[in-house]
């Protein structure tokens, strides 16, 4: 058992999630450090020199127990480092990225500030170990580097250390808390085609293609009733206030399900979970959907094809009619489909269990243990 710092200037969501479910199922010590998930770009400024005040005025802490230190890509590691002492400065580094400022979608290009994607880049060099959540997001992010690095001033020179950053990286992709008890069978249900959208309402989940789809099935006269699950913030774009009218005859829920069992039970209830996103770089809220026994449509493309069993009538091409016709399909022999599925509802569950906190901790654990132990 090792005693780890552990740093999270951005502690909500799946950053959160993440930390609080390693900590509950790890066998290592975790003494945590976090802000709240607010003023993103201020956290990526401030928190180095936060978390360093932070930790010296903590007169209680014996700093010379901690044995490693982690963090995530909202952490400029190189600052902090610089800034700490000795004691603290000298931990073996886990920086783990759960996205980056790179390549991570802006609506605009020119809003995207790379003086961030850079801070990103000084941390992972700073690192003694790189983690990914998926081996698609650890591929985009350094081929992106490679492409991006070279056009700056000297970038030329920073090669050997993108290189580095290649050997030192890894994939550890974030638990999920898996009930005990595989999916009921659907078939039976009085409902029509129920889906469900699980993702946050933001631009860079594509809403405006799945409610596009919509439209077109209501306008051929398709039933199917429908489930916005996914967080919500008070500027989600406007495509959401339109849906809500438009599609209020078919709603079910309508808003995020703070309640886990109850939001557990609708996605028990429910036929297929739909994203239609343009950026994903695991997919968490998709793999419990899966778990509870929804079918999967998603993109053929971001980290879905490496995270969800190998079938390809899970995958579409993000093309609103391509999507309308899956579900129109679907809802055309709904019964056949429903006990086609509770068939396969057990296996699906059984494939998602490879990523429960149970099975991913230990793994974590390990890797810290080495790091610890300077081993590579």
């Amino acid at each position: 058992m090792h005693k780890i710092l552990a740093l999270n200037p951005f502690h909500g969501g799946s950053h959160r999630a993440f930390l609080q479910g390693w900590v509950q199922s790890s066998r290592h010590r975790f003494k945590l450090h976090t802000l709240s998930a607010h003023h993103w770009k201020w956290r990526m400024r401030n928190s180095a020199l936060h978390f360093v005040n932070e930790i010296q005025a903590d007169e209680a802490i014996a700093l010379e127990e901690y044995e490693a230190l982690f963090c995530t890509d909202m952490l400029n590691l190189a600052e902090f480092r610089g800034l700490a002492s000795e004691t603290i400065a000298r931990l073996p580094a886990v920086v783990y990225f759960h996205e980056n400022q790179l390549t991570y979608p802006v609506q605009e290009e020119q809003e995207r500030d790379l003086h961030f994607a850079y801070t990103n880049f000084l941390s992972a060099v700073s690192a003694e170990a790189v983690w990914f959540n998926s081996e698609y997001h650890r591929q985009e992010f350094l081929q992106a580097l490679e492409q991006w690095l070279p056009n700056m001033p000297e970038g030329k020179q920073l090669k050997p250390n993108i290189e580095e950053l290649w050997k030192k990286s890894t994939v550890h992709p974030p638990g999920l808390t898996i009930s005990d008890d595989p999916p009921p069978p659907r078939a039976g249900s009085a409902l029509p085609l129920h889906l469900v959208w699980v993702s946050r309402w933001e631009h860079d989940k594509g809403p405006e293609l799945f409610f596009e789809a919509l439209e077109q099935i209501q306008r051929a006269g398709i039933q199917f009733k429908l489930s916005m699950l996914g967080e919500s913030f008070v500027n989600a774009p406007e495509v959401f206030h339109r849906a809500r009218v438009q599609f209020e005859k078919e709603i079910l829920h309508w808003g995020y399900l703070p309640v886990y069992s109850e939001y557990q039970q609708t996605l028990r209830e429910a036929d297929i979970v739909v994203s239609t996103a343009r950026h994903e770089f695991f997919g968490i809220a998709v793999l419990e959907a899966v778990a509870a026994g929804c079918r999967p449509c998603v993109p053929n493309g971001l980290a879905y094809p490496e995270v969800l069993p190998q079938d390809k009538s899970f995958f579409h091409s993000n093309d609103p009619a391509e999507l309308a016709e899956i579900l129109t399909q679907y809802a055309a022999n709904l019964e056949v489909n429903r006990l086609q599925d509770d068939a396969q509802r057990v296996s699906w569950y059984r494939f998602v269990t490879q990523y429960d906190w149970n099975v991913l901790a230990p793994q974590m654990d390990f890797a810290l243990t080495a790091l610890c132990s300077g081993v590579e």
